[in-house]
């Protein structure tokens, strides 16, 4: 009865060897593929696609080092463990340089042989279950980002912060898509193969979240009945994401502050120092700047998550990247439904353009995905919108408006713009405008800036 196991190429012109590997590898629930050489083996990558192959260097017509090179050369990526003769070590050194993962010497030990062979086929698991996450967080950011110059501007910075080990800090409202942000900045970064864990700030009081966060000594409380390990201890050597990190009690700010600068903590009711290696990225869709100035949220602590900070628009402000996240998002929502839907119609999409989207690409997604759910098909239609969207005016092209609405919008985009690089700082805004404050929130409020 034939396995689904991982199947593993065995490429050996010694029929005997082979037949023996076979016998290993079946009982280690493998598929098993044989080739007599290197030519036949590179027919068998082709068309078998192994998880691994079991390689001896010494075969007529393609030996197993030219086997090696071709591989490389083709750019075919597949684990190789090389079976050499107890004479011939140094050749098996030679083969791990051109890029063999490991070698067994002949006569092989079958306990050996199964250990580096597992080794083997659980390294290549790993590495593909990384690949397959990294590729989902490009996926789930392109969602997110777009292509509107702030949000291509934002994906820069990202990229390059994620090359660093500084804190970064993303700013913006809720739904703009911080945590997707937080693991593709992971999923970029040399720690993408180590945790990523996220934990919400809020709702939580600061004996729950600091447990959460340190974790605690067994007896440290009533109900600590054993020892817990907190979060950052969990995340050693990956990334730990502190969402809504302005919502942290006073008393909690001054411990991550001393954990940021020190890189060391006490479990809840521990005395022993324990040190991590772990990145942060905070986020926060709170005034932090205004926290600071009111006594709120401690100053040097927002120094030290403020290292690299990256504002996400809101979907307000960049409306031009609407119908490709709609249309992606019908894709999407239309696959998971099994149900035929290919496009949005023009009229719907206007009226998609011309909402506010408070809720920002959340709520788009949450729209589309009801729409496709109680739609018929093929195409999302005005009526397969909520009320409150189907409702509002088409947008007016400013081309051809009225001086009154021109300036107004002029206005809009100006504020906004002064907004967003004081971020959000209103003082700061009225005095780079030239305006007193208070003018200034007058307008706000007049042409409705979040």
């Amino acid at each position: 009865m034939e396995t689904s196991g991982p199947r593993v190429l065995v490429v050996d012109d010694d029929a005997t060897s082979r037949r023996l590997l076979e016998v290993r590898l079946r009982a280690m629930e493998c598929q098993v593929v044989q080739a007599a050489d290197g030519q036949e083996a590179l027919a068998a990558v082709q068309q078998e696609v192994p998880a691994l192959i079991l390689l001896d260097l010494q075969m007529p017509r393609m030996g197993g080092m030219e086997l090696l090179r071709k591989l490389q050369q083709d750019g075919i990526i597949v684990p190789v463990i090389v079976i050499t003769a107890y004479g011939s070590i140094e050749a098996a050194v030679e083969a791990m340089k051109e890029g063999a993962y490991d070698f067994i010497p002949k006569p092989f030990d079958p306990k050996h042989l199964e250990i580096v062979v597992r080794k083997a086929l659980e390294r290549e698991d790993l590495k593909r279950g990384v690949e397959i996450l990294a590729q989902d967080a490009d996926k789930r950011y392109r969602l997110v980002a777009g292509k509107s110059a702030r949000m291509t501007d934002a994906v820069d910075t990202a990229k390059k912060a994620a090359a660093s080990k500084s804190t970064v800090l993303l700013l913006g409202e809720s739904g703009t898509g911080k945590e997707i942000f937080a693991r593709s900045i992971h999923n970029w970064s040399e720690r993408k193969s180590k945790p990523f864990i996220a934990i919400s700030c809020v709702g939580l009081s600061k004996e729950l979240l600091e447990s959460e966060l340190f974790g605690h000594e067994k007896g440290a409380f009533t109900g600590a009945h054993e020892l817990k390990k907190g979060k950052m201890e969990l995340a050693d050597s990956g990334t730990v994401f502190l969402d809504e990190v302005g919502d942290i009690s006073q008393e909690l700010q001054t411990k991550l502050l001393r954990f940021i600068q020190e890189r060391e903590f006490e479990r809840v009711g521990g005395t022993k120092p324990i040190s991590v290696d772990v990145r942060i990225i905070a986020a926060t869709n709170r005034d932090l700047d205004g926290a600071v100035r009111e006594g709120r949220f401690r100053e040097d602590l927002y120094h030290r998550l403020n290292v690299v900070p990256i504002t996400l628009p809101p979907l307000r402000e960049r409306k031009e990247d609407i119908p490709a996240l709609g249309r992606y998002f019908v894709q999407r929502f239309s696959r998971e439904a099994k149900k035929n839907f290919t496009e949005i119609t023009k009229e719907a999409e206007e009226r998609l353009l011309s909402y506010d989207w408070p809720g920002n690409v959340r709520e788009l997604a949450n729209v589309i995905e009801r729409a496709v759910v109680l739609g018929q098909g093929p195409k999302i239609t005005l009526q397969d919108l909520p009320g409150r969207i189907a409702a509002t005016e088409p947008r007016v092209s400013s081309e051809g408006s009225s001086y009154r609405e021109a300036t107004n919008t002029y206005k809009r985009q100006l504020i906004m713009k002064v907004l967003n690089k004081t971020h959000g700082n209103r003082a700061a805004a009225a005095k780079a405008l030239g305006l007193h404050e208070k003018y200034l929130l007058r307008l706000i409020k007049a042409l409705r800036i979040s």
